[in-house]
């Protein structure tokens, strides 16, 4: 059985390809972490040229993970922020390029998993009382069947795209200018199982 999406699209094995490429995951975190920016502020941040970071812009922009912000822009100057509405990675790909792709961003999302936690711990002593209050580390190990862990996932996810979808009304109502009451808030959730190999004969 396909597995549910919460996300406004799927990556084909295109935007796969194009996707795993570490400059380009770079931006669209940046763009994640500050909202609209322009090719010129991003390459300041990367340590590029304008040339290198508007042509990863625009690759991002044409796979639709983010788009132009033309409220913004002055003459020549483009600013660009990620898409509303997320995506999904979807299941293993049969093309073996955009699988090999997919093992890269996954192995990313580990990756920026442990950076953002790390990043965190850092800053929790000087983040003001109230966030701190707010924020939460969790860590749960259960003993669930699949339907039951899947039947979790999908609850968790509806919360979670309830709160998305009030972020993107927000981000979209004042582009480039964030509500001050408001903070970039990162949400980590997996489950998954440990331990279990497929077999023959009768399950374990």
């Amino acid at each position: 059985m396909p597995r549910k999406s919460f996300s406004a699209r799927t990556l084909d094995a295109n935007a796969l390809k194009s996707f795993a490429h570490p400059l380009r995951l770079r931006l669209y975190e940046l763009l994640e972490e500050h909202g609209p920016s322009t090719a010129t502020r991003l390459a300041g941040l990367v340590g590029q040229n304008t040339g290198a970071t508007s042509y990863h812009l625009r690759e991002l922009a044409r796979h639709e993970m983010i788009e132009a912000v033309p409220e913004l822009g002055r003459g020549k100057e483009k600013y660009w922020r990620v898409a509303p509405g997320g995506f999904s990675y979807g299941e293993s790909p049969a093309d073996a390029d955009a699988a090999g792709a997919l093992a890269f961003l996954l192995d990313e999302v580990v990756r920026q998993r442990g950076a953002e936690l790390t990043r965190w711990r850092e800053e929790a002593d000087s983040t003001p009382e109230e966030w701190v209050q707010a924020s939460g580390l969790g860590r749960r190990s259960l003993r669930l069947t699949a339907g039951e862990t899947a039947g979790m996932r999908d609850e968790i996810f509806e919360v979670l795209e309830r709160y998305r979808a009030l972020s993107d009304r927000r981000i979209g109502a004042s582009p480039g200018a964030p509500d001050p009451g408001t903070a970039h808030v990162i949400v980590h959730f997996d489950v998954f199982p440990v331990g279990v190999e497929e077999v023959d004969g009768p399950a374990r």
